[in-house]
């Protein structure tokens, strides 16, 4: 089974373009990790003709946040329905354990030990300033704690995260992540 753990960074954000849309957004990078290859990989604007392969023969897209915000998005890129490929949305997961919603960087920090090493706004401000190499680092960054938290959750099948002062654990159901489903995708390419 073909996996691709991926993260995308914006060059604006909901309050530049006046609602929380994220189909309203512009991508500066997006960054994946290729289980097939053992590769992390980064797809400026302009490159993302050359994503489509990677995300086409995939049978799973893992992100966090990324049912509402990173493939919705994208999907404004692609020339055929993202949605059509199976999704682990890791964020969707920890809210249907324990009914809201958790950062990613509060849960890798509980759960792993480490959280991301900066913020989307930063990235932002970074494209703005002409910095792609800190955003392209940045977005691999979050990659690699989404491939290590999916990890985690996937042999663990728990996380854990601060409630207050305490440390709580919250199991995860993850009997279905690797269930094959037929995508039905639309190829872009011809391959």
């Amino acid at each position: 089974m073909k996996k691709v753990v991926f993260d995308i960074e914006t060059k604006n954000i909901f309050q530049d373009v006046g609602r929380a849309d994220p189909v309203l957004l512009d991508i500066s990078v997006v960054c994946i990790y290729d289980y097939d290859t053992d590769q992390y990989l980064s797809f400026l604007e302009e490159d993302l003709p050359k994503l489509w392969p990677y995300i086409e023969q995939a049978d799973i897209l893992i992100g966090y946040n990324s049912d509402h915000f990173d493939i919705p998005l994208l999907n404004k890129y692609y020339p055929g329905d993202l949605t059509k490929i199976k999704s682990i949305d890791l964020m969707a997961e920890i809210k249907k354990s324990l009914g809201r919603r958790i950062g990613l960087g509060a849960v890798a920090e509980a759960t792993l030990g480490y959280g991301k090493s900066g913020n989307g706004l930063e990235a932002v401000t970074w494209w703005k300033e002409g910095k792609i190499d800190e955003i392209i680092k940045y977005c691999i960054a979050d990659v690699k704690v989404t491939k290590e938290l999916y990890e985690h959750m996937k042999n663990k099948k728990n996380i854990r995260y601060k409630d207050g002062n305490d440390l709580r654990v919250l199991n995860i159901d993850t009997k279905e992540w690797d269930k094959e489903e037929d995508a039905g995708m639309n190829f872009s390419m011809g391959f």
